[in-house]
């Protein structure tokens, strides 16, 4: 009996999903190569806005709009994982908020997809999914889906605290797409579950944030068995 409340445990908590092939993963060792990775920075005179790896992480040092793109188009059941962490000490652009994220993103018009300034108003026009931990100075949580015309419905948001951002807190993110359905986890808990009646079954993924100072870690997507 112990065994079997074990095991509907872990599959309430979401790690009863098996991860089958390892597609892509990154420690940030490295200089960030520009062939792997599309950074697009809204870069606003009088302020500097960086991105960078060190100490086996990435950094987003930005005051303006910022989306980093893996320059690898994923498809079918997926599993992304990664550590965050928005840092808060005395950098400029030092602020708690928007720790937000992309996924399965595609361009209707184009096949370019990496053709854009940073701005968050940039993105209307793409198909993908959404969510912003912390968004409006860390007052909200939202999931959106993004669909052409130029409308991006929230699908789910949060207010309360418990679903807002932390300095220094390092929060273990799991996006998990599979079967039409994506969810979206912080450190073992469900926050967001989405069955999309017409799926984004293919796309990028893009790290996403606003004036703040974050690092990622770990990052590792596998396919789903």
């Amino acid at each position: 009996m112990k065994n079997l409340v074990f095991l509907f445990f872990i599959t309430l908590s979401g790690y009863a999903q098996m991860p089958g092939k390892l597609l892509f993963k990154s420690d940030f060792s490295n200089p960030l190569d520009c062939k792997k990775w599309i950074a697009e920075i809204d870069q606003i005179p009088g302020h500097t806005s960086t991105v960078y790896t060190h100490n086996n992480a990435l950094v987003l040092d930005t005051w303006g709009g910022v989306t980093v793109w893996l320059n690898q188009k994923l498809s079918g059941n997926l599993q992304i994982e990664y550590d965050r962490v928005v840092r808060m000490g005395k950098g400029c652009n030092d602020r708690i908020g928007d720790m937000n994220q992309f996924w399965m993103a595609t361009d209707p018009k184009k096949a370019n997809l990496f053709a854009r300034d940073g701005k968050f108003e940039a993105y209307d026009d793409l198909n993908l999914y959404y969510v912003g931990v912390g968004g409006h100075f860390n007052t909200f949580t939202r999931f959106r889906k993004y669909l052409t015309p130029l409308s991006k419905p929230v699908i789910k948001e949060y207010a309360d605290k418990k679903h807002l951002l932390e300095a220094e807190k390092v929060y273990h993110i799991k996006i998990i797409v599979k079967e039409g359905t994506s969810s979206f986890w912080i450190n073992g808990e469900c926050w967001f579950n989405y069955t999309d009646p017409s799926p984004l079954t293919s796309g990028y993924f893009g790290f996403r944030s606003l004036q703040s100072r974050q690092e990622i870690k770990n990052l590792r997507i596998y396919t789903l068995d």
